[in-house]
């Protein structure tokens, strides 16, 4: 099976390992490749989609910056990357191109996996792109009370909060002045940022903010021990790690990949397996 990830500065993921580690555990020998538009450039998503369905791929994920691009270029989607308006999976089958966000998906089974029933109560959620729009409908999904945005592009983030809304889902938005007081009042705290990845080092939000009281989620999974998910565990916060959501996403997009349903059903199974290799791994959790 012919995988791969599109996008710009992927070069250190570990989607490769991922998917050819569970094609292993599921019987599926999986090839993975990553076309990094910063190492050979890509006109267009349409033009490299293209390309990989002539050299026979079965699909492919893609990150920053076509996520919204890829939802638009299939002929259809899940209902999670219709709700989104963005896909992080393309599957090519013989109807035409399936889209998925299993970002959306991944997220809700990663909090379960880390934090258990906890509810999210109300959420403090930093960066509205393509992983912040998913991340924001799992939270909704999930029960939060309201999901509070932030983001650089104060129209990006009412903008999602009207999506929210449209969906039954309670959204407000915050200017950087209301920082402060608005950590305070949240259950949980979110980035989905890139600001704490190894290219862009930093805290989202100034580290003495953060208490015992809240949950912290960290999109950013390179490192996995990011200066935001250091500062939570510091003060006794629960913590799910980026290495939650790239685990759980990565899972259920093979799952999409795979056209047996028993494949599916054994690539499920491998997930607890899995995500404990990579919180040995990326973590040092054991």
């Amino acid at each position: 099976m012919k995988l791969g990830l599109i996008g710009k500065a992927i070069m250190n993921s570990s989607s490769p390992d991922l998917h050819v580690r569970l094609g292993k555990l599921t019987g599926i020998p999986t090839t993975y490749d990553l076309f990094d538009a910063n190492e050979e450039p890509i006109d267009s998503l349409e033009s490299q989609v293209k390309k990989v369905m002539a050299a026979g791929y079965r699909g492919v994920n893609v990150t920053y910056p076509w996520k919204e691009d890829a939802v638009r270029l299939a002929d259809h989607a899940s209902e999670g990357a219709r709700m989104v308006g963005a896909a992080n999976t393309l599957v090519f089958e013989r109807d035409g191109i399936f889209a998925d966000n299993t970002d959306f998906t991944g997220f809700i089974s990663g909090f379960r996996a880390t934090l258990g029933e906890r509810a999210p109560g109300r959420v403090l959620l930093l960066g509205t792109g393509g992983v912040g729009k998913a991340v924001a409908f799992g939270l909704g999904r999930l029960g939060a009370t309201e999901v509070i945005l932030m983001d650089l592009d104060p129209a990006k983030s009412k903008q999602l909060a009207e999506e929210l809304k449209a969906q039954g889902f309670a959204a407000s938005t915050i200017t950087p002045m209301q920082l402060a007081e608005t950590v305070q009042a949240c259950d949980g705290l979110v980035n989905c940022t890139p600001i704490g990845h190894e290219k862009s080092p930093g805290c989202p939000l100034p580290k003495e903010l953060v208490a015992a009281h809240h949950w912290v989620f960290d999109a950013v999974y390179v490192p996995a021990v990011t200066e935001f998910v250091a500062a939570a565990k510091a003060v006794g916060a629960a913590v799910m790690s980026g290495v939650s959501l790239f685990v759980f996403q990565g899972v259920d997009a093979f799952k999409r990949f795979c056209e047996d349903e028993s494949k599916r059903t054994a690539a499920d199974e491998q997930a607890t397996t899995l995500y404990a290799h990579y919180r040995r791994e990326l973590l040092g959790e054991f």
